[in-house]
């Protein structure tokens, strides 16, 4: 009797482990090696770039470089003086008296906000995007509640006003955080469309007579009450405004939800790896739509703060690129709260003393705008920054390719 043949056993070929998120990876690039050390070297290489853009655009100092050979030290003394004086009215301008540093703390105090929307987004391994289209919805039902409602006392005017203006924004975040969750419609896509949504709604709004001051022709909408007005916390003729607090206070507790919370866990487990967060227990759908649910409220936050405590009325563009400046500010704050206010003071230091810089030098204030331009792509290519510095950076894995792409 013949013995049956054995069967070898099957041997199947590994499955390939689910690739991370794109934002995931590019953050943890972002955020090794000695990230705070990378990125005071991309502000301080951002500051010498603008500095030769000074040189440049000076046609006094060029002048003294046609006579280079025969006077170099006039050519780089004259370069000298223009760049010193340029660089010390950009900081007199954003520090040096008390109007100027109210008006770095004003400019800075929404792209905190903002800022922390997008940086909380980059922890769930979600690129928001549309933190624009979220700051002109926040900032347009806050505009409404702020005008529309009468009699109210201040402290139940302005917290009801600042809460509409959270969830205006929350609202915004949760249709691309619920399209992504049910869907697989990637959140770069959603967030970008539904700015251009937020744009031309704010445009339809202010030119309907629910919104448009009476008497005008012009899309500008009614005054908001004095009672839903954030409150000055300095004298007159100064704009600082409380603000401020409620900044520092969203920072505190998206620092507290992070690193103390369990559902911070959760988003940061589903933003670093959603295949070991799925494994865990961890609703990776739900993670995924608090996220843009919290970052679109933050962002909405910043709208809302940008109309109760400085403009009170809304027009086109009330929102001043508030949400576009927010992206860079997470990634230069590396997505961390504590780095996000501090990024946010140095751009609105870069606003206020722009001005006194162009007043004082007849420097172009566009150079401000490269400045920042440049710290974003020295921020956003730290593997440049170290080449440049020649800092040691993190051994990658044999063959791993560093980004796989939007899809993971």
């Amino acid at each position: 009797m013949t013995e049956p043949a054995v069967k070898a056993p099957e041997v199947r070929e590994p499955s390939p482990p689910a690739g991370r998120p794109f934002a995931a990876r590019f953050l943890e690039e972002l955020t090794s090696p000695s990230p705070v050390l990378v990125t005071l070297l991309a502000v301080f290489t951002a500051l010498v770039v603008g500095a030769v853009l000074i040189v440049f655009s000076d046609e006094t100092v060029l002048r003294t470089w046609g006579y280079f050979f025969a006077a170099p030290g006039d050519a780089l003394s004259a370069s000298w003086n223009a760049v010193t004086a340029a660089y010390g009215a950009l900081l007199s301008g954003a520090v040096g008296s008390g109007s100027a540093l109210s008006e770095t703390i004003v400019a800075a105090t929404p792209l905190m906000l903002a800022g922390l929307g997008v940086a909380l987004g980059f922890r769930a391994g979600l690129f928001n995007i549309g933190a624009e289209g979220q700051v002109i919805a926040g900032g347009l039902v806050a505009g409404y509640v702020g005008f529309a409602i009468h009699g109210l006392p201040v402290f139940v005017h302005l917290p009801l006003a600042l809460l509409a203006g959270f969830l205006g924004g929350a609202a915004w975040g949760f249709v691309p955080g619920i399209l992504k969750a049910t869907t697989g419609a990637h959140e770069v896509i959603t967030t970008i469309m539904l700015n251009y949504v937020a744009a031309n709604l704010a445009l339809y709004l202010l030119a309907s007579s629910t919104f448009r001051r009476p008497g005008r022709i012009d899309p500008i909408s009614k005054i908001v009450a004095v009672q839903a007005r954030l409150p000055h916390l300095a004298g007159r003729g100064l704009r600082l405004h409380g603000g401020i607090i409620v900044a520092l206070l969203a920072a505190v507790a998206v620092a507290w939800l992070l690193g103390r919370s369990t559902w911070g866990f959760e988003l940061r487990a589903a933003g670093a790896n959603p295949a070991a967060a799925l494994t865990a227990g961890i609703d990776i759908r739900r993670a995924t739509v608090m996220a843009m649910v919290l970052s679109g409220a933050l962002a909405g936050l910043a709208g809302a703060v940008q109309v109760l405590g400085l403009q009170f009325s809304l027009a086109p563009q009330f929102s001043g690129g508030i949400g576009f400046d927010a992206i860079t500010l997470a990634l230069l704050g590396r997505a961390n709260p504590l780095g996000v206010v501090l990024a946010a003071l140095l751009f609105g230091a870069l606003r206020a003393g722009g001005l006194g810089m162009q007043a004082a030098t007849a420097t172009p204030i566009d150079i401000v705008t490269v400045i920042q331009s440049l710290i974003v792509i020295f921020v956003a290519a730290p593997a440049l920054v170290r080449a440049i510095y020649r800092i040691k950076g993190a051994r990658a894995d044999a063959g791993a390719p560093l980004s796989k792409g939007w899809g993971g």
